[in-house]
This record gives structure tokens, C-alpha cells and sequence, in this order.
């Protein structure tokens, strides 16, 4: 098959979006309501890794990067997710705050955008989720120098090992090198498919102590 032909193939694939329409009617007066809401129906939808969400950062050239890591918490104050505080976003965010975040819960044709920034979370509340783990999981975040350059994947599971039998009495210790981010949210964009490509899009922006809302064209 030539590179055209799987460019043709490529280009005709598409589907009809027919879960659903969002309506006004269907909106919140502030957007965590809404995306709880949103959150709750892909859980009972039983799709994988319903709070897996893209992470979109900017380093110091302006090169955007993305990756997928699991929200964990969200309240008025933003979303929150743990990272290695060596890891690349990390570096990135420590330079520039703003971050972009991306929610495709494809099977319910919708998607959530969130545009805002970064502040890292306190060591009290960092440590309260470190120790609510899986204890391997505490290992493993022991084990990374996330985003490093390594040789081999051994290196990574004989130093797992290595520590697991350090780490056998007692707590795992919080790493230093070990945090999290809450995303504070400026602006939360719902995007529900549609047939015949009229998607429904609504974006809530800050505006004051509310909030303004606006329907989008698809």
C-alpha cells in the first residue's frame, strides 16, 4: 500500500456524534457542578481511566508539551494532580504557571478544556495523599527520576526491588523530590458532540466573582 493510500484511508475516517445535545437549560451557574456531573456519568459509563487527563505545558523556547496524568482532586479552589518535582512539567511550570487541560471522554462524544495555572500544593497536603498509595506506588515514586534518560527498564525494577526491602518496616517516607499541582481554573470549556458536525460548545470564562457563559460555534 502506498502513502497515499493510507492517507485516503486516514481521511475518510469519521463517525456521526449521537449521544446527545447540551442545551443552556443544561448548564450550571459556575462549571464544577457541570463537570462533576460530566465526571460522574463517564465513571458509571464505566470508561477507561475516566480522570485521565492531558497536561499541557510550555518551556522556555515557547515548545509546547503534552501528557496524560490522573486528576485527583477538584473543589472551588481548581484540580489537582502529583507529579515528580523533577519531571519536566515540573521544570516548565516553575518558569511559566499557566497550563491547559484536556479531558476526552471519547465514548460520550464530549470533551472539557480547562485554560489556568499551576500553584504548587502545601508538603501537609502532598504527604496526606502520598501515604493514601498503594505502598508499591510510594516505592515507585522513589524509583523515577522522571523524564531522565535511563539505559535499560532493569535498572528501574532491580532499584524498586532494592528499596521495597529498605522500605519493609514501617512507613514509606515522602519523597522530597515528590509534590503536586492545583490548577486553578480560569476558564472550562464542554464540548458535546453532535450530528452533522454541530458540535455544542459552551465556555465558561471568570468574570469577577461569577462567571460568563457563551455558547461557541463547532
Amino acid at each position: 500500500m502506498s502513502d497515499n493510500d493510507s492517507l485516503q484511508q486516514i481521511a475518510h475516517l469519521r463517525r456521526e456524534y449521537t449521544k446527545g445535545g447540551l442545551r443552556r437549560s443544561d448548564l450550571t451557574e459556575h462549571p464544577l457542578p457541570l463537570f462533576e456531573r460530566w465526571l460522574a456519568q463517564a465513571c458509571e459509563a464505566k470508561l477507561a481511566d475516566p480522570t485521565a487527563m492531558v497536561v499541557a505545558t510550555v518551556d522556555e523556547y515557547g515548545q509546547p508539551y503534552q501528557r496524560i496524568v490522573l486528576l485527583k482532586h477538584f473543589d472551588e479552589r481548581g484540580l489537582v494532580f502529583y507529579t515528580n518535582l523533577g519531571s519536566r512539567k515540573a521544570h516548565h511550570l516553575e518558569n511559566n504557571p499557566r497550563v491547559s487541560l484536556h479531558f476526552p471522554w471519547h465514548m460520550l462524544d464530549r470533551q472539557v478544556m480547562v485554560q489556568g495555572s499551576a500553584e504548587r500544593l502545601s508538603t501537609l497536603e502532598v504527604m496526606k495523599y502520598f501515604h493514601s498509595r498503594p505502598r508499591d506506588s510510594q516505592i515507585g515514586a522513589w524509583v523515577s527520576k522522571q523524564s531522565s534518560r535511563i539505559s535499560a527498564r532493569g535498572i528501574l525494577e532491580s532499584k524498586f526491588l532494592e528499596l521495597k526491602q529498605k522500605f519493609q518496616q514501617g512507613e514509606v517516607p515522602l519523597p522530597s523530590f515528590w509534590g503536586g499541582y492545583r490548577v486553578t481554573i480560569d476558564q472550562m470549556e464542554f464540548w458535546q458532540g453532535g450530528e452533522h458536525r454541530l458540535h455544542d460548545r459552551f465556555l465558561y470564562q471568570r468574570d469577577g466573582g461569577g462567571w460568563k457563559i457563551d455558547r461557541l460555534a463547532p
